[in-house]
């Protein structure tokens, strides 16, 4: 029977990562299954090139078996795998089913299944993350680094527990993310790269090649040369778990803070609050039944994503045991390992289209700075106080802002207004004095600190000035 698309079970196939997707096209090789069976050959094809180089065969021999790589599908291998019931078996059946009886005996000698299913895997993800992951990250970082840069200047409350704090500016709010994204960029550059392939042998002590080389440390290491890698420092059947879990924390701490971020710019668009928005295409409708709505179903999207597979990384730690040289408990649940891969990708493709879009509203952030009457103003005025010498500064203040919000007076006038504290008002300089009637002048160096964040990161992510 042929399976349509919309007999799969998973949304991430038919809703998120569908044929037509570009990201099928960029990310297949290293995720799918028809990807799994290609790298796998090429493991083996590397094994036999190093035994040509050798001398154990002839070049020939190598010749051929890379050429019959090219012919393996992975319809053969499942039908292979159908009767013998063991994948990598599968696999080196169906590749030497294209090759003479002369290549037959050099393809996966010495070899074990993991030697090549861990080395294949090392080689899928560090190419996942190198050709499309950090890339596509370091594209979301240049946009948001674009956004922040604009809004560098672009006064906004900022919020703590969900209240008015003091003021900062948008684009001070947004760098903070660039910061952190590019944090997790390298941690995904620094994971990817440290990912090892193994030719150890059935239980890591090189038993096997060791019958025919005296160096077959060296002869491991000649072999993942050609597929670019290097070796684990020690391994048994499997190489150590550590590193794929590294490497996984990696993208899922990077996604924490992709949803954090959509976290945040979901509750920017709130009908009261208003600052920001998702910009809507002219036939997008936000609700099936209030047609007014425009949800910010995309940062919410991101979020909802994140919240299905930051779970999985409880599999990958768990994944760690192993009884003794190698056991099968982790077989089934690695396999699910590709998904964060796709869906954290599908997460950045859908976080680059909204924020390149970003509708952003200067006039409502002012606003809503200005809601508490100048309560914002209460930080500098206790600190100045104290600095002046008052006995109970942060006291004084505080009864002065329950005052304000009784009487329904702003903050300065009352404030102005208490004869004990003008001696110390009299002392303060015009700047000083300016900043307590509008705190607005309250925001510290938010924009040259997002000027000199966004410097930083695009010197280390090697972004170039937009």
């Amino acid at each position: 029977m042929q399976i349509d698309l919309y007999d799969c079970v998973s949304p991430l196939d038919f809703r998120y990562y569908g044929p037509d997707d570009e990201l099928v096209q960029r990310l297949g090789p290293y995720v799918s299954e028809r990807g799994r069976v290609a790298s796998e050959l090429l493991v083996e094809v590397a094994l036999v090139r190093v035994l040509a180089n050798r001398g154990v065969c002839s070049q020939r021999v190598a010749e051929e078996v890379a050429a019959a790589a090219g012919k393996v599908t992975p319809e053969q291998v499942a039908a292979e795998e159908a009767r013998v019931k063991h994948n990598t078996r599968a696999l080196v059946k169906a590749l030497s089913n294209h090759v003479s009886a002369q290549a037959k005996p050099y393809i996966h000698f010495t070899a074990t299944s993991f030697d090549i299913v861990d080395t294949a895997a090392a080689w899928r993800y560090r190419r996942a993350a190198e050709e499309v992951l950090v890339p596509d990250l370091k594209a979301l970082v240049r946009i948001l680094l674009d956004l922040a840069r604009r809004e560098k200047d672009t006064l906004q409350i900022g919020r703590t527990h969900g209240q008015h704090a003091v003021p900062i500016t948008f684009g001070f709010a947004v760098v903070q993310y660039v910061s952190r994204l590019g944090e997790r960029v390298e941690a995904i550059e620094r994971t990817a790269q440290a990912l090892p392939g193994k030719f150890s042998g059935a239980v890591g002590a090189y038993n096997a090649s060791a019958l025919f080389f005296d160096d077959p440390e060296a002869f491991e290491a000649e072999v993942l040369a050609e597929l670019g890698l290097h070796a684990a420092p020690c391994s048994t059947q499997i190489v150590h778990a550590e590193y794929l879990a590294d490497f996984a924390h990696a993208l899922v701490t990077t996604w924490g803070v992709l949803a954090n971020l959509s976290d945040d710019m979901r509750h920017l668009q709130r009908t009261e609050i208003g600052e920001v928005g998702e910009a809507f295409d002219k036939d997008q409708v936000g609700s099936s039944t209030m047609p007014h709505k425009r949800n910010p179903m995309n940062f919410e999207n991101v979020k909802s994503l994140w919240k299905r597979f930051m779970p999985q990384m409880m599999t990958v730690y768990a994944d760690q045991i192993s009884e003794h040289q190698r056991d099968l408990t982790n077989s089934a649940s690695s396999r699910f390992a590709a998904e964060i891969v796709v869906a954290l990708a599908c997460s950045v493709k859908r976080l680059r289209r909204v924020c390149e879009r970003l509708v952003t509203d200067g006039q409502r952030m002012r606003r809503n700075l200005g809601l508490t009457e100048g309560l914002i103003a209460a930080e500098p005025a206790y600190i100045l106080l104290a600095a002046l010498g008052h006995p109970d500064a942060h006291e004084a203040v505080r009864q002065l802002t329950l005052q304000a919000e009784a009487e329904g007076r702003s903050f300065w006038a009352c404030m102005e207004a208490a004869q004990e504290l003008r001696p110390y008002l009299e002392r303060l300089s015009e700047r000083q004095l300016d900043m307590l009637r509008d705190p607005a002048q309250y925001v510290g160096v938010a924009s040259r600190k997002t000027e000199a964040v966004c410097r930083l990161w695009e010197k280390r992510l090697g972004l170039g000035r937009g």
